[in-house]
């Protein structure tokens, strides 16, 4: 397993667990067990899992250009034939 997986992983099941205690248990600082279980996962694991999941790939093939668009209109025409 990679390390950046790993350390994704283990930052999505520190926020899920963060965020049912701060659901489940009732003790005055369950709102901010809530509060940085979100947090983690917004700012920790969407970002990790963005970057592990789009390293070395190119965007500009994801992007509407009117180039990659021609493509997809000749795509089309084969694929009715």
């Amino acid at each position: 397993m990679k390390p950046i997986h790993l350390i994704t992983l283990i930052a999505f099941i520190a926020s899920i667990i963060s965020i049912i205690c701060g659901l489940t248990l009732t003790v005055e600082y369950s709102q901010k067990l809530i509060g940085f279980g979100v947090v983690g996962l917004f700012l920790v694991v969407f970002p990790l899992f963005s970057y592990y999941r789009w390293k070395g790939k190119d965007p500009k093939d994801y992007m509407l250009t009117k180039e990659n668009l021609d493509k997809m209109r000749e795509n089309q025409k084969r694929n009715k034939i």
